[in-house]
């Protein structure tokens, strides 16, 4: 995904952030009460009947096509952009086969022993307030949670994109919240910050009643949704810090993640959403309040460079925060967080992960350590024909910025 580098390529975004004068609630929203799972922790499992997994698979292609004739609106029909859009195409074909079999376990989650999918919980009152839940079918105890705010370059992010990540952090007994919100042009940049704290706020509130443990949630965010989820977490320190009104704590973080994000730059209103900006100018009681912070990055991701991670960490440093860089070397924008875990085996991101949340879990740690290894879902040329393709992609667009 292409990150946004300049006032003019966001403008539009944020023309009405400031103007609309609009407020959103602070409090969770309960429009939708949360019902315990049946693994364990008590409570019916739910039931899906054959016609509803047919009929939710209908309404997800219908979003997925119009967040594609949006992605196209938005950015034209010229040859460029239409010989991208070719190669975006050939890729997904080329992961497809992945893409189908994850896809099959989402709307037909009865059918997996291991993780139980709850699909479109209601966490607001805006239209795309939605999230889903990837639960750990063999709880016996609270599990760790992720709050996980998906990318999509502003414009198509969609909580779907989490499957993977969710999944594979499921099957090692993790709790994963994939929270989605507006897009552009149905939102501001503002909107997509408010629409992630306020799914935040659901998961902070709410996920004791799914078997999650409230005192044990970590944050993750990737590409575009890196950068929502850090505004929305340093938006909540300086609130917290100021003694503005809550509905969640950052101390009840215990991590942020932050997988190939890029930083926004600018001036004006622009920089309220730039969260390198607003570390600078933070009080050293906001950076306190900060959690630890990860920022992960491939060195050959040419969407968005990993110096964007680079200055951001160093800039979360120099303000006091805790912070470090992971850098995946060769790795691209999309090696990380999709060709990787299609790929199978152990999965280099994901045991980083682990690690930071299982440190103290001895036992979860062996039986992570001894569980069989993900399997492969797609053939190794696929995954190479595709990283290439989008790797030509990445470079297209790189090469018309500069021109």
């Amino acid at each position: 995904m292409r990150p946004v580098s300049s006032a003019e390529e966001v403008g539009a975004l944020l023309s009405r952030s400031d103007s609309s004068g609009r407020r959103r609630r602070s409090s969770p929203v309960q429009s939708a009460s949360p019902r315990p799972v049946g693994c364990g922790c008590g409570g019916p499992r739910r039931q899906s009947s054959f016609r509803d997994d047919v009929g939710h698979a209908a309404s997800e292609t219908y979003l997925v096509t119009r967040l594609t004739f949006s992605l196209l609106q938005y950015l034209g029909l010229g040859y460029r952009w239409m010989s991208q859009l070719l190669a975006l195409t050939i890729y997904a074909i080329l992961l497809m086969p992945g893409f189908l079999q994850g896809m099959l376990k989402i709307t037909c989650s009865s059918i997996d022993s291991i993780v139980q999918v709850r699909r479109s919980i209601v966490y607001g009152e805006q239209p795309r307030n939605r999230l889903d839940l990837y639960i750990p079918k063999d709880i016996n105890r609270p599990c760790p949670v992720v709050a996980f705010v998906t990318g999509g370059a502003w414009i198509i992010g969609y909580k779907a994109w989490g499957s993977l990540l969710g999944r594979r952090l499921a099957e090692r007994g993790i709790i994963v919240a994939c929270i989605d919100y507006r897009n552009f042009p149905q939102g501001t940049i503002g909107d997509m910050v408010s629409d992630a704290s306020q799914g935040i706020s659901y998961v902070c509130n709410n996920i004791a009643s799914y078997g999650g443990d409230p005192n044990r949630i970590y944050l993750v965010g990737q590409s575009a949704g890196a950068h929502i989820a850090a505004c929305a977490l340093i938006e909540q320190a300086v609130k917290e810090s100021s003694g503005q009104s809550i509905s969640w704590s950052v101390t009840q973080i215990k991590a942020y993640f932050g997988l190939s994000g890029g930083i926004m730059e600018g001036e004006e209103s622009l920089s309220r959403y730039s969260p390198e900006i607003v570390v600078k100018q933070s009080s050293s009681q906001t950076i306190a309040l900060l959690p630890p912070i990860v920022l992960m990055h491939g060195t050959e991701d040419y969407s968005i460079p990993s110096s964007a991670s680079q200055t951001f960490a160093d800039v979360l440093q120099q303000a006091g925060a805790q912070a470090k860089l992971q850098l995946y070397e060769g790795k691209t924008h999309t090696d990380i967080f999709i060709q990787d875990p299609l790929r199978g085996g152990r999965d280099p991101l994901v045991e980083d992960v682990l690690s930071i949340i299982h440190v103290d879990d001895e036992i979860t740690q062996e039986k992570i350590a001894l569980a069989p290894a993900p399997r492969r879902l797609v053939f190794e040329w696929q995954l190479q024909l595709a990283r290439e393709t989008m790797e030509t992609t990445e470079l297209s667009v790189m090469e018309s910025k500069q021109n």
